[in-house]
């Protein structure tokens, strides 16, 4: 594992990503259907934002939640999710929206259980109102990367970019169904840095790719997939030193944010935040290049390239490692990683000094003696 990471950091092509891009597919594919399921078999926990009812955190150290449940049910409201929070906290939700009722519920508990902290209460119209701007929001972000994609690079790397995209947001939204987090408009907001964090690691690769078609392509000794292959190898490191230096300050979020302080409202929003990015960075290396790859050996110029080194026995499995001076070309080139020209710069021969005559082929004449 070390000599992969020296090998990356140094330039090298040392991992062949195709050959693990099967595994990630069979992994990608049960993340799906356990966050599909998920989904389907328990749904969310909507935040009060969006289904609407009421809400109350109640400062009760001695009572339980049967004694929550026992008071609610003199209302009619025993159906309400109560759960405790940070020891001493109850936190009821109710489907509740009459503010009658709503506003008598709040006094019983101040009575019988204990202060109530904070008290909320959101109609279902309004709910409504939220739950269409989200997913407008979302649909807007995703129709505008297509358009920017498809015009600065190609419609299959679009494709490639919004269908990882698409796997990061279902499997966070599965991880928020699994454990039962509440989705709250602030995990809206995280969603959309998520995409982001991806398509930004995403387009990296693409890019780089691109360079590499543009310089060795052109040669037509190495096929799609191994110039693809290569541009994960140049920007493999890149893309985890950014996650790692992104998680950190998101792990503060969680560890000192919502535990040590008590702030609850940046539990849901860092942990979408961490799921993301780690989800992203794998999507990026593992799907979104490995759609794309696929995508363009189909195309007819691909294709040619892979039957004529095919038809030489050029082809040794699913890739070959490209030569280290090949790679230090297109980096020379373009301003690869290194920053390096891939080699020391040839120089022209010191021109030879040859007396008069040595063209001719007749021996120098000898120098005259001087005279003292």
């Amino acid at each position: 594992m070390i000599g992969i990471l020296r090998g990356l950091y140094a330039g090298d092509t040392v991992v062949d990503f195709p050959r693990l891009w099967r595994s990630a597919a069979l992994v990608s594919g049960a993340a799906l259907l356990v966050s599909l399921g998920s989904f389907g078999l328990r749904g969310l926990e909507l935040g009060i934002d969006f289904a609407g009812g009421t809400s109350y955190e109640v400062s009760a150290p001695d009572a339980s939640v049967a004694d929550a449940r026992s008071l609610l049910g003199r209302f009619d409201a025993d159906g309400a999710r109560i759960q405790i929070v940070d020891g001493d906290m109850l936190r009821i939700r109710s489907d509740i929206d009459d503010p009658v009722r709503a506003a008598e519920i709040r006094d019983a508990l101040s009575a019988e259980l204990g202060r109530v902290e904070t008290f909320e209460q959101v109609g279902p119209t309004w709910g409504d109102q939220v739950t269409d701007k989200a997913v407008k929001a979302l649909v807007y972000f995703f129709l505008a990367v297509a358009l920017y994609i498809s015009v600065r690079l190609e419609w299959k790397m679009a494709a490639g970019a919004l269908a990882a995209v698409a796997h990061d947001i279902v499997i966070s939204v599965g991880v928020y169904s699994l454990f039962g987090v509440e989705v709250t408009p602030a995990t809206v907001i995280a969603f959309l840095t998520i995409m982001g964090y991806s398509l930004y690691d995403t387009i990296v690769v693409y890019d780089k790719v691109r360079e590499m078609t543009g310089r060795l392509g052109a040669t037509e000794r190495h096929t799609y997939t191994e110039l693809m292959n290569l541009a994960l190898n140049r920007v493999a490191m890149r893309s985890i030193n950014t996650s790692i230096t992104s998680a950190l300050p998101v792990l503060s979020l969680i560890i000192v944010g919502s535990v040590a302080l008590g702030a609850t409202a940046l539990r849901e929003f860092a942990l979408a935040l961490l799921v993301g990015i780690v989800v992203g960075s794998y999507s990026s290396l593992f799907l979104a290049a490995a759609l794309v790859a696929r995508l363009k050996e189909g195309e007819q110029r691909w294709a040619q390239i892979r039957d004529k080194l095919a038809g030489r026995g050029l082809l040794e499995g699913p890739t070959r490692t490209i030569g280290r001076a090949e790679a230090s070309v297109a980096d020379s080139r373009s301003g690869g990683p290194s920053g390096r020209a891939g080699g020391p710069a040839r120089r022209r021969p010191a021109p030879t000094v040859r007396p008069a005559g040595a063209g001719s082929g007749a021996p120098p004449r000898p120098r005259k003696k001087r005279r003292r």
